[in-house]
């Protein structure tokens, strides 16, 4: 199990993590999300020993993590972190990459290792390729590879799919995702895409300011989010009061709710003036007005700005 307790960081006279505790067992799958500057990235590279902390202690199954001050070279053995910027060796072949951490004492086993992980980040064409001839995209999935290489305890993954075409993305985060639970490897995964979280973490935690602000399984925290920012970090959100909602209710509750759990009717009392039709593929999404708040919902087909519409709340 991992264990983090209660550490705090500070680049600066400001602390950038600050108080932060949670755990995670053994094989699990953690998303760490929160707005641009609020933490992430630092918190996995404290969890991989790159810094000292301030205050707090880091342990994977009893063994604390140490940074710099402990360690010649920071980074935990049982651990491997994938950074933002890839840290690929450019002047080699895409196979010797992902070789890098694996031994020549069995040069048979290494090349079908590598053979392995090539088909799994779909490279197996590049092999041969010297890495500083290719798109920042083959360059990302050159990087994942190399970090399961050794299969580790625990792999810490830095927004690993932010520079992957739309067309392959999907595709290589099943094979990845899968292959994390398949070798039952606890993964901790920084990302803004919520197609990164949802179908794929066990749990999440929320980062805010450098503190959690929330940690639940990823389901419960999507479909019960305890406040705006959390919710708008999965998909537009609307605030609207319980009682246009809930036609039983008078009171003035504020309600987080997500665009497709507005559906529209041919009557209700929470009516809404279109401001302009977004095409997503699969439906529209709107844009309207109410009371000079925006709201937003989803529908099969598109409307008019200056249409009215009813809308009815299906949780």
């Amino acid at each position: 199990m991992l264990q983090v307790n209660n550490i705090s960081f500070s680049y600066s006279d400001l602390l950038t993590i600050d108080s932060v505790s949670f755990s995670l067992a053994k094989g699990k799958n953690l998303a760490i999300i929160g707005e641009s500057g609020c933490g992430k990235s630092t918190l996995l590279k404290l969890i991989y020993g790159l810094y000292d902390l301030n205050a707090g202690q880091i342990f994977w199954n009893g063994q604390e993590v140490l940074g710099p001050k402990f360690h010649l070279i920071p980074g935990m053995d049982f651990m491997k972190y994938l950074a933002q910027d890839f840290d690929l060796m450019p002047y080699v072949t895409v196979a010797e990459n992902i070789g890098k951490f694996l031994s020549n004492m069995y040069p048979k086993q290494k090349k079908e290792r590598i053979a392995t992980l090539l088909e799994l980040v779909e490279m197996t064409e590049f092999a041969n390729i010297k890495v500083q001839f290719l798109s920042g995209g083959q360059m990302q999935r050159v990087a994942i590879a190399r970090v399961l290489a050794l299969e580790p305890e625990v792999v810490l993954l830095d927004e690993p799919f932010s520079h992957i075409d739309n067309f392959r993305k999907n595709s290589l985060r099943r094979k990845v995702f899968q292959y994390l639970k398949e070798k039952d490897i606890t993964c901790i995964i920084a990302t803004h895409d919520s197609k990164d979280i949802l179908a794929y973490s066990d749990e999440t935690l929320v980062i805010k300011n450098g503190k959690v602000f929330a940690h639940s399984d990823t389901k419960m925290l999507y479909e019960n989010p305890e406040n705006r920012y959390v919710a708008s970090l999965y998909d537009d959100v609307n605030e609207i009061p319980n009682r246009l909602l809930n036609a039983d209710s008078t009171e003035d509750k504020i309600i987080l709710v997500y665009p497709y759990q507005l559906k529209v009717v041919e009557d209700s009392s929470f009516q809404v003036e279109v401001k302009a039709s977004y095409f997503k593929g699969n439906g529209y999404l709107v844009e309207a007005g109410f009371q000079n708040q925006p709201i937003f919902f989803e529908s099969e087909k598109p409307f008019q700005k200056a249409d009215l519409v009813c809308l009815k709340y299906q949780k």
